[in-house]
């Protein structure tokens, strides 16, 4: 497995597979995809992308700190489900946060993976809320 920077449009396939089911593959192009600050991960095996992830710099009101990244669109295929590669895409992203002079992520997690996200240091904040045509989530976040 191995770790690597992507382009937006890498992720679309996975996005749509795994987070917008039946939606068209439109639906997965994120705004601030493009902009310059943004960065997005990708875990290969065997060369294929398997797993993505994409970091924007952008604030949350929530918190007070004053540079931010939100972590968005995270996903594997189904196949490559909890093997650690989006542990290893979180690890790669961390040193990169911090080098764009930022010590928070935050991101809206789904409720199923709020698990997940705290078991790599992620901390919700506030109660739960629901994401029209997705589903219940919580704010997290993490200092890096």
């Amino acid at each position: 497995m191995k770790v690597l920077r992507i382009n937006a449009s890498d992720t679309y396939e996975i996005r749509n597979q795994m987070l917008r089911p039946g939606l068209p593959i439109e639906s997965c192009h994120f705004e601030r995809d493009e902009e310059e600050q943004t960065f997005h991960l990708g875990a290969f095996v065997d060369n294929k992308l398997v797993s993505v992830a994409s970091f924007y710099f952008e604030k949350n009101g929530t918190f007070d700190d004053p540079y931010q990244y939100r972590l968005r669109g995270m996903a594997t295929l189904p196949d490559h489900q909890k093997k650690g590669l989006s542990r290893e895409l979180l690890k790669m992203a961390f040193p990169i946060i911090k080098q764009n002079m930022c010590s928070l992520l935050w991101c809206n997690a789904r409720e199923k993976a709020t698990g997940f996200y705290q078991t790599v240091g992620f901390e919700k904040i506030g109660e739960e809320f629901d994401i029209q045509d997705i589903g219940p989530h919580y704010l997290m976040f993490k200092r890096v």
